[in-house]
């Protein structure tokens, strides 16, 4: 494996905007910023023999500094944090004191607030081996959050066609922690406008209810008999309500913090297969509904449901619910979660 470091002369909050490029024996190679620890590109060889790049992103870090990109903002590629997906209303209790965070998203608290990590930038620190590894110290009060948080990302690419991400955090008081990464992926050759017909499927009989905001009500529910069962293989678009697609958390049949297959995904064209595998609880599957990305790469404009995002990550909104396992980082612990994207031609299929 080979890291190629790239410099881009674009500086923010006086740091330069790095890319390194991280590159397999089978020529798979990914890129990513330190400018929000960003996967802009994900390119592997499909069963043609041909390269697709199989995320969505822009050609060069200047379509994520866009105005028009960040007015109409879908976190591509991007690092969530401090705490990914939802809290209700902004707030929540912890040892007896109320933190009141700032508000993204009709009134909650979304992906880690108004600047979350997704657009912060992160310090790349030297490694012996070809890996990609970052920090960022996310300050005590930032977006509302308790203590100081130091989080080391580890990206690392391997001859199996694995991107691998390993997460690490520490903190000097208690505060809740979901890191998660927001990668859009369509496995398409031709890039359809949508994953409707790409087939898939999730290693979980149980999802949270949610209610009309997204946010989770406290229930766990059966998929059994619902358009949220995917034990099964099948396709994406065969019972998702027109218009709305998936939004949705899914509770991974699998021991809490047990490395495991979470979802597999194939396309038909392509033979190209996306197996994840994660120690996180939960996986968000997300189907772009809200998507409206003009000049992405090649000039390609990005529309609802044309791709797909598997969000791994801690129960949502599990400080304001006591029946979720805890999401609270204390001093002396250690969070660790570990989240794997592997590419192969086996495809699902068959």
């Amino acid at each position: 494996m080979k890291a190629n470091l790239i410099h881009t002369g674009h500086v923010l909050d006086g740091k330069e905007i790095l890319a390194v490029e991280l590159t397999n024996t089978h020529g798979t190679y990914v890129k990513i910023y330190n400018y929000g620890a960003i996967i802009n590109k994900f390119v592997v060889k499909n069963i043609q023999g041909d390269e697709q790049d199989i995320v969505l992103g822009f050609d060069d870090i200047e379509g994520y500094l866009s105005d028009d990109y960040l007015e109409n903002y879908p976190y591509l590629g991007s690092v969530l944090g401090r705490v990914a997906n939802r809290i209700k209303g902004g707030k929540f209790s912890l040892d007896g004191k109320e933190y009141t965070l700032t508000d993204k998203f009709d009134g909650n608290m979304l992906h880690g607030g108004v600047t979350g990590f997704d657009r912060k930038m992160w310090d790349i620190i030297p490694t012996i081996d070809p890996s990609l590894t970052m920090q960022y110290i996310s300050p005590d009060g930032e977006e509302g959050f308790p203590g100081n948080l130091k989080v080391i990302l580890t990206f690392k690419l391997t001859d199996d066609n694995e991107l691998l991400l390993d997460y690490k955090a520490t903190c000097d008081q208690a505060t809740p922690v979901v890191l998660s990464n927001h990668s859009y992926f369509n496995l398409s050759p031709d890039r359809e406008d949508t994953v409707a017909l790409h087939h898939h499927r999730i290693a979980a009989s149980k999802y949270l209810e949610q209610d009309n905001t997204y946010n989770p009500t406290g229930n766990i529910l059966p998929v059994e008999g619902t358009p949220f069962d995917f034990l099964g293989t099948k396709l994406i678009g065969a019972d998702w309500v027109t218009g709305e697609g998936y939004d949705q958390s899914f509770v991974l049949d699998k021991p809490l913090h047990e490395f495991a297959l979470a979802t597999e995904t194939s396309e038909h064209k392509s033979g190209l297969t996306l197996s994840v595998y994660t120690t996180e609880p939960v996986a968000h599957f997300y189907t772009s509904k809200n998507l409206l990305v003009k000049e992405g790469k090649g000039g390609a404009t990005y529309g609802p449901f044309s791709a797909f995002c598997v969000e791994t990550q801690g129960y949502p909104d599990a400080v304001n619910h006591s029946n979720f396992p805890t999401t609270v980082l204390r001093p002396g612990e250690i969070y660790h979660q570990r989240t794997i994207y592997k590419i192969s031609h086996t495809s699902i299929l068959s």
